[in-house]
């Protein structure tokens, strides 16, 4: 008898997950919200689709999921988008259900306990504080020096995060958060370069993970606009030894056994040492998945669903072998709906990506120098070609959340 994996998200993406539980033989059942009805969801890949209202309003989708199962047996229940990993997480508990629960995925989603369970291990995290005792952060305000980073302890990649420059304007706008302000935390801005890793997990073990530099900070690109952009490191790069260690010391100190991560880690120009920042139990955003996909061969939405199919029939997992081939994307927000990239047609772009007002490309070559030169010959070209910007605001989301 097949087996039933039900998929949450309130953002279209994942199709190559959905693709990979069919091929496996699981009855595919979908939940999104009214805003992802219309999208281009692979419905020939999907037994029952769902909508619901608003993902926010966690007890109706537990109702939802429960009415559901009356007449279906759900054997795993999967996010696909940063936003539903904890309602997915409460669901399972709720149900009892095998995968990551409230507890641990805690671990992931709350950058407050991600960054206390990294420094009680003694991975080096940028100075922060919790904002709970009013002492506490003063004390923290007059040791640390500023700017400093206010910061959501739950929303994904660089959403929300405001810079504050002197104590007057962090107490202005805990004034302004109200009751929401014990959900920041308040961390010191550390210049420097900002890198990714990542990772496919079995059994403890790292069986799969990429290193790669963001051309600009995240929060730079989010907050400031521009052209986001990463790239591969040299397999024999120093620091990609330096961050894989780091990488599987802060997977080890957070309790993840299983499943795919995207982390992030600073190495500052004031020092030169490298800074854990966060890490996610999830795909990461931004396209960047796809990019290593074009890259190694390896699609991280496969493996994860690999892996969970492993876990629940008891079948070994066994990572493929990857290609050595060198990936870079970039991506902006752009002022044409559907932007003409037909001007970018060097031998080395693997894939355009088609989302609607954005303007991106992947590039792939066997040599390092030759895909960052294109890299960086394009940055200037979409600056031109396409570029424009939207004021973040609160969770508002782009292709350009990590």
């Amino acid at each position: 008898m097949s087996k039933t994996v039900l998929f949450l998200s309130s953002t279209h993406k994942g199709d190559i997950m959905l693709q990979t539980a069919k091929e496996l033989g699981y009855r595919v059942l979908l939940i999104t919200d009214e805003t992802q009805r219309h999208e281009s969801w692979p419905y020939e890949l999907i037994d029952e689709f769902f909508i619901t209202p608003d993902f926010a309003r966690y007890q109706n989708v537990i109702n939802t999921v429960t009415y559901l199962a009356r007449g279906r047996k759900i054997d795993l229940i999967l996010p696909l988008d940063e936003f539903e990993v904890e309602l997915v997480a409460i669901i399972r508990e709720h149900m009892r259900i095998s995968g990551l629960g409230v507890s641990q995925i805690r671990h992931f989603r709350d950058k407050l306990t991600m960054r206390q369970l990294a420094q009680d291990a003694g991975i080096l995290v940028p100075p922060f504080t919790r904002i709970v005792n009013y002492d506490e952060l003063r004390h923290y305000m007059t040791t640390v020096n500023p700017p400093w980073m206010l910061k959501p302890r739950m929303d994904a990649g660089s959403m929300g995060i405001q810079k504050t420059h002197d104590s007057e304007q962090v107490w202005r706008t805990l004034e302004s958060l109200g009751d929401k302000q014990s959900y920041y935390l308040l961390e010191q801005f550390l210049p420097g370069s900002v890198y990714h890793v990542d990772s496919v997990i079995y059994n403890g073990k790292v069986q799969f993970r990429t290193v790669q530099e963001y051309g600009k900070p995240p929060f730079d690109t989010y907050q400031g606009g521009g052209v986001f952009d990463s790239r591969m490191l040299p397999r024999d790069h120093e620091e990609v030894a330096v961050m894989s260690g780091l990488n599987e010391q802060v997977i080890k100190a957070l309790g993840l056994k299983n499943g795919v991560t995207h982390a992030e880690f600073i190495k500052t120009h004031a020092d030169g040492k490298f800074y854990f920042l966060e890490i996610a139990a999830r795909v990461g955003g931004a396209y960047i998945s796809d990019m290593i996909d074009h890259a190694t061969g390896v699609n991280l939405w496969r493996e994860w669903m690999k892996v969970e199919h492993a876990l629940l029939t008891g079948e070994p997992y066994k990572a493929p072998k990857a290609k050595n081939v060198y990936g870079g994307i970039l991506l902006t927000l752009a002022k044409q709906e559907y932007p003409d990239l037909s001007a970018y047609n060097d031998k080395e772009v693997s894939y355009k990506i088609p989302k609607r007002y954005h303007a991106g490309v992947i590039i792939t070559s066997p040599k390092q120098e030759r895909m960052i030169e294109l890299v960086e010959q394009y940055k200037e070209r979409f600056v031109h070609d396409f570029m424009t910007s939207a004021k973040p605001m609160g969770a508002q989301r782009t292709g350009l959340t990590g």
